[in-house]
């Protein structure tokens, strides 16, 4: 993810996959429709508001819930270009690297307000809250699901390994 300044979209704990992408909406895999729908049931005018870039900021267990590609494929889609949250439900956060959103777990992520406008430096573990004056630090993701989200996801990761 370039380092740019994003705006921060708040959440709480335990949104669920179903919150990120409902149940209902699951009869197309066409990511440009499933974006349409993102987030619809925590915030009706989420995508209304949201600018390709912006950063969703949560608390704990994101993507909890059922085991659906949807819900990366939806934000990313969506124009999300990274997710903060204390923690993550163990299969969102595998299916987010699989698909090519960068996520990154951060303890005091209550303490960044919607709106905000943060600048995330993945390579440093750092993530600046521009609004807020501070920066908060991050274990950097590992080098190889770094290559995944440079890639765009496992499957062009794959590609390019293939030619």
């Amino acid at each position: 993810m370039s380092q740019k300044e994003s705006t921060a979209w708040k959440f709480g704990d335990n949104i669920d996959t179903d919150l990120i992408i409902a149940a209902r909406y699951l009869n197309t895999s066409d990511p440009k429709e499933l974006a349409t729908h993102v987030m619809e049931d925590a915030d009706p005018n989420f995508v209304n508001n949201l600018k390709s870039g912006d950063i969703i900021v949560a608390g704990e267990n994101f993507g909890c819930g059922s085991s659906r590609e949807h819900a990366p494929i939806a934000l990313k889609e969506a124009g999300v270009s990274a997710i903060i949250a204390k923690s993550f439900a163990r299969i969102f956060y595998r299916n987010s690297f699989n698909m090519g959103l960068p996520i990154y777990e951060l303890k005091e992520s209550d303490e960044i307000s919607e709106l905000d406008k943060l600048i995330i430096d993945p390579s440093n573990g750092e993530i600046k809250n521009i609004t807020q004056n501070k920066t908060y630090k991050f274990t950097p993701i590992p080098p190889f699901m770094q290559e995944l989200i440079d890639a765009g996801g496992l499957i062009n990761y794959a590609r390019n390994e293939i030619k």
